[in-house]
């Protein structure tokens, strides 16, 4: 019988060889692996290492313009305060001046009105209400011998007095006696009682103060080659419109004359036309109107050219010499016989009375205007 030997511890040991070989190879492979891994870590980490030194730095730089922003606020916010404490200082100061203003606003207002209010009555006294009645007047030729140029202009001088007046009141009366040591003895009395028939009255006895008159004259010069025309109507250009004038003002059909000159203003519809020789111009103004030849015939007015002058000007107030006011004059009786018990009670020496003038009485109710001649007047320039 053959010998058998067995192999199988020789083969084991082979194949536990192999297995640690194959086990160390592994063991290396997953060491350089890890040997790679490592090393890739400390490339991470100092990556990381490097950016955490950037990011600090980053950081830091961030943490200053961070506080420097802040400082930068405070002063900001500190300035800003300041501002707004000026400008609310301003504000109450411009407030407190607006309200001052206001003030004298108020102020300059209440005078304005009071000087205005002023004014007026100052104009209310100095204008005059006259009534100039139409007086006939005829124009006569001046002989040559008086006058060597007959293109002079007519003068006039034309005086103009205001008559003293006084606004009498309801329960007044004025009283003008014929002396003037009695209006003084009069006025002397602070209350005079005057009998009624059934009843007694007091009356106060004062001096008239009236209000401002003037005087004053008007110079005027009337042209005698100078004629006014008005009311032109502008329906031809100026140029024309001269020329046109010129012609119908030339026309002694109509009463015209040799122009001179011609004056022509297209907004106011009014001209000037200067004759040649005087005497022309009077005689149209007389007439009122003239019919010129525009596009069609036309009847304008015409008047005389002049030049006035305000001269002499004064104002004067006065005190009546011989007249007194007598105040606070109950409607006892009617109008007249109120009017005869005051001149009876006046007229008595006992009285301190004299020779009345003239007097006038009205009753509650009613005003009127005496007019005083100056000669009853103690002016005052």
């Amino acid at each position: 019988m053959a010998d058998v030997y067995s192999n199988s511890p020789v083969n084991g040991k082979m194949d536990g060889g192999l297995e640690e070989d194959s086990q160390l190879e592994e063991a290396m492979k997953e060491l350089e692996t890890w040997k790679a891994k490592v090393e890739k870590a400390d490339d991470v980490k100092a990556r990381l290492i490097l950016e955490k030194l950037e990011e600090d730095e980053t950081k830091t730089k961030a943490q200053q313009e961070m506080l420097a922003c802040v400082k930068n606020q405070e002063e900001c916010q500190k300035e800003f305060t300041e501002s707004i404490d000026a400008v609310q200082d301003e504000i109450l100061k411009l407030g407190k001046r607006k309200h001052d203003l206001l003030d004298k606003l108020k102020r300059c207002q209440a005078e304005l009105k009071a000087k205005r209010t002023e004014s007026s009555k100052l104009k209310q006294k100095f204008k005059i209400y006259a009534q100039i009645p139409d007086t006939e007047v005829k124009f006569t030729r001046q002989n040559k011998e008086e006058s060597d140029d007959d293109s002079q202009p007519i003068r006039e001088v034309f005086a103009i007095s205001q008559r003293p007046t006084v606004l009498l009141q309801g329960g007044q009366a004025l009283i003008t006696f014929e002396e003037e040591k009695v209006t003084s003895q009069i006025l002397k009395i602070a209350k005079c009682s005057v009998s009624c028939e059934h009843t007694s009255l007091d009356v106060k006895p004062k001096r008239i103060t009236m209000d401002p008159a003037v005087k004053f004259e008007i110079h005027l010069d009337i042209s005698k080659k100078d004629l006014k025309v008005f009311n032109i109507s502008p329906s031809i250009p100026e140029e024309r419109m001269r020329d046109r004038l010129e012609m119908s003002f030339s026309r002694p059909s109509r009463g015209g004359g040799e122009v001179e000159r011609v004056e022509y203003n297209k907004n106011t519809g009014t001209g000037q036309i200067t004759f040649l020789h005087p005497g022309v111009a009077e005689r149209l103004a007389l007439r009122g109107s003239y019919c010129v030849d525009l596009n069609s015939e036309e009847n304008v007015q015409v008047g005389p050219s002049y030049i006035y002058q305000l001269r002499m000007f004064q104002t004067f107030c006065g005190t009546p010499k011989r007249t007194i006011l007598l105040d606070d004059i109950d409607d006892v009786e009617d109008e007249e016989d109120l009017q005869d018990h005051l001149e009876i009670h006046f007229q008595k020496p006992s009285n301190y009375g004299g020779e009345i003038e003239s007097i006038k009485y009205i009753s509650k109710g009613k005003t009127l205007h005496a007019f005083f001649c100056e000669d009853m007047v103690e002016m005052e320039d």
